[in-house]
């Protein structure tokens, strides 16, 4: 069983940046995609980023390239997203989520592939 543990988000003002942590625990596949994705109040769940653990390769939506950094540490199993110039937009609740590669079609920017989830972090940005 995988568990993931957000960490990192806030409140913050516009302009102001963020680095989310997600620590990983319990079985990992070894070949694994993992990804950020996040939920504003009264929106669907939509994808920023993932990455595949294995080679590093990182796979961004267009709205998330440029401000958006994703990034694993493989010594400490724990993934990162790094934000800048935060804008009240990005306010939602920042989920992390893991699968194999086969499974996640490839680390698709997709919540629907992603079977292992975490619990949240808030991220809150005020103008």
């Amino acid at each position: 069983q995988v568990q993931l543990v957000e960490s990192g988000g806030g409140s913050v003002q516009t302009g102001g940046s963020l680095r989310l942590s997600c620590e990983v625990s319990g079985h990992t596949y070894g070949n694994e995609c993992m990804g950020w994705f996040r939920q504003a109040p009264g929106k669907e769940r939509e994808g920023v980023a993932t990455i595949y653990t294995a080679g590093g390769n990182t796979f961004y939506t267009d709205s998330a390239a440029g401000r958006f950094t994703i990034s694993h540490d493989n010594a400490k199993n724990t993934l990162y997203l790094e934000i800048h110039s935060l804008t009240p937009e990005d306010t939602a609740m920042y989920y992390c989520a893991a699968d194999d590669f086969r499974r996640s079609g490839g680390c698709q920017i997709a919540p629907e592939v992603y079977r292992h989830w975490g619990q949240g972090t808030q991220v809150t940005v005020s103008s």
